[in-house]
Formats: C-alpha cells, structure tokens, sequence
C-alpha cells in the first residue's frame, strides 16, 4: 500500500476530519497538504498515524497468491472489480478466470510468457469491452494519461458522468484527483490505488441501482 492510500484509510480509521488531518500534517511535516509533501514527509505522516493508533490490514492471515504473474493479475482483477465488472473479488474466482483463458490450473502455473498473455490481455480485453478502459498510450496524450491505473481511473469516471454521478469536464477529474491524492501531472501509476478505490465504491453502487 502508498504512503498515499494508507494516509486515506488512516484518517478513515482514526475518524480524522479534513481540518484534523490537516492539522496533523503541519505538526509533522509543516505542511497542511499532502500534495506538496515530498514521498519522505508522507512517510512521516503515516508513521505518526500508526503511532496514533493506526492499524494497516495484515494480509498474514491471507496467503498471496504465487507465481511469476499474480501479482499483474491480481492488480487487474482488483481494477476489475473496481469498474463493476468482477462480482467477486476473490482470489479463487479469479484463479477460475485464468483457468478458462489460459487453460492452467492455478496462477503459479504459468511460466510461459504466451499463456500469460492470454489471461492478461483476455482480462485487459474484458475491461474494454464492459468498461470502457482506454489502454492507448499515443504520443498525442500527456504522461500522466499513460499510466494504467489512470487510463482505468478515467473508465471509471466516465462511467459515473453518463450516470450522471460527475460532472464531465476533465477539470472536475483532475479537482477530485488532487482533493484525495495529488495534481494528475504529479501521480505515479501506484498513486492511483486511492482514486481507483474511491470511484470503485460509486460504479458498484452505480451498477447495483441499474440492476
């Protein structure tokens, strides 16, 4: 997890309002932004959130899938899952996935590059198909756009604007961006985890009153 995403589920946690946080933040940092903290000053916050009384999920009672692949895999099956189109986020389902695409048993079976591939891009096509996931990476598009967990962040986006959940001016995408992480221009792909999961909660619920 980043510094980022354990800072949000800290404060959720620790039931810290914005004023609190903020608070928080310039007693250790001297700054009142998240934004305008450095990697080393968002570390420092979560360290004193734990010292607070934050408590991160172990993930010791829950064996992580292994292989050469799970964790691509498991970062798709989650991005899926947060567009609404996985209905169980589980590992075993999506074990069951990579079966049917890439006729292996379990995901620590695939060694072979090709095989791979097949559940990757099968997984990646599906994202696509259903949601609208826009994997391009032309020169015509600015860095920050590139990043896949940005180019699924944008699905998920336009998904709640045709709902109409969100405004559809790319500005209120890139206010909702720098309100929980960071300026678009200054997001690296592990910083999208936070929006991925903000967004993740509304297309479920989306999809939940359009059935």
């Amino acid at each position: 997890m980043s510094a980022l995403a354990a800072i949000h589920v800290a404060r959720k946690q620790l039931g810290l309002d914005d004023d609190a946080a903020r608070d928080l933040y310039a007693v250790v940092t001297g700054k009142r932004s998240l934004r305008e903290m450095s990697a080393g000053e968002q570390d420092r916050v979560v360290q004193e959130l734990r010292r607070r009384g934050f408590k991160q999920a172990s993930t010791g009672s829950r064996k992580q899938l292994e292989g050469k692949y799970a964790p691509k895999l498991q970062a798709l099956w989650i991005a899926g899952w947060n567009l609404g189109i996985v209905e169980r986020r589980s590992d075993e389902a999506l074990i069951a996935f990579v079966k049917r695409q890439a006729q292996v048993d379990h995901v620590r079976f695939l060694h072979d590059p090709a095989d791979a591939a097949k559940a990757i891009e099968g997984l990646k096509a599906w994202m696509t198909r259903a949601a609208g996931v826009d994997w391009s990476v032309g020169d015509h598009l600015p860095d920050w756009m590139r990043a896949p967990g940005a180019q699924i962040a944008l699905a998920q986006w336009q998904m709640l604007v045709a709902g109409g959940r969100m405004e559809p001016r790319i500005s209120s995408f890139r206010s909702l961006v720098a309100q929980h992480a960071l300026p678009v221009d200054q997001m690296e792909n592990g910083n999208w985890t936070v929006i991925m999961n903000l967004l993740g909660q509304q297309v479920r619920q989306l999809k939940k009153v359009e059935r």
